[in-house]
């Protein structure tokens, strides 16, 4: 099979393997079929029995990276959508931000020194909490690599909706603003998705506290990592 054709392959296998996915996922909401954690099951699988060599596999998907860009810039409209939520909890919104941000970097930052790692894949952990466009621009401050910390934010991202739940009944925390901030704050895109399953205020709250913390986590990198180092 040819290099262009297995590209072609790989890039119909991943738009497919994500439709599929959030399909399955809409008609019944299991975190194994999640699409975040199922479809890259899915093409990992595809490349190890197909024996699909990596750089097959980005000759055409790489152009799906490249839409973080317009992504992050399509983030303005649930902003301008949204504005009377933010003028509604201007402080709740930024005290949760901040708190969210913060916390996030210092967990990474003691998981870093608890547990030895290289170098890449520590500077990946300190961005891990931020939506995947802010994590791959910010993780460049502090010297690590883009591919790894998209990685480490799905991870962080499918940890956050699995245990959501459990952890607002344990904690008793009930409120749609509190429920909301923690999901975008922690989880980012993933945890937006989980609030808007528990309802449309928490999607709003979760989706507004996510695209926030991740701007703030672009403007602020340089100054954390030269903090850290």
């Amino acid at each position: 099979m040819s290099d262009t054709l297995l590209a072609a392959l790989s890039l119909a296998a991943t738009l497919g393997f994500y439709y599929l996915t959030k399909t399955a996922y809409k008609h019944r909401k299991n975190i194994l079929l999640a699409p975040l954690l199922a479809a890259p099951l899915g093409i990992i699988a595809l490349i190890l029995v197909l024996h699909i060599p990596l750089e097959d596999y980005y000759l055409y998907t790489h152009f799906l990276v490249m839409m973080l860009g317009p992504a992050t810039i399509a983030f303005a409209v649930p902003i301008y959508q949204e504005r009377r939520v933010i003028l509604r909890y201007p402080l709740t919104l930024t005290i949760g931000v901040c708190t969210g941000l913060i916390l996030g970097l210092f967990s990474s930052w003691l998981l870093v020194q608890i547990f030895p790692m290289p170098e890449a894949l520590a500077s990946g952990m300190l961005v891990r909490s931020v939506s995947m466009p802010f994590a791959m621009e910010a993780v460049t401050a502090f010297g690590g690599v883009p591919d790894i910390t998209a990685m480490l934010v799905i991870m962080t991202g499918i940890t956050g909706m699995a245990l959501s739940e459990p952890i607002f009944k344990f904690a008793g925390i009930r409120t749609s603003l509190a429920k909301g901030i923690a999901l975008g704050a922690a989880s980012h895109g993933a945890g937006t998705a989980k609030a808007r399953e528990l309802g449309r205020e928490e999607g709003v709250i979760a989706s507004l506290t996510m695209i926030f913390t991740g701007v703030a986590m672009v403007l602020c990198a340089p100054l954390f990592s030269q903090l850290l180092n």
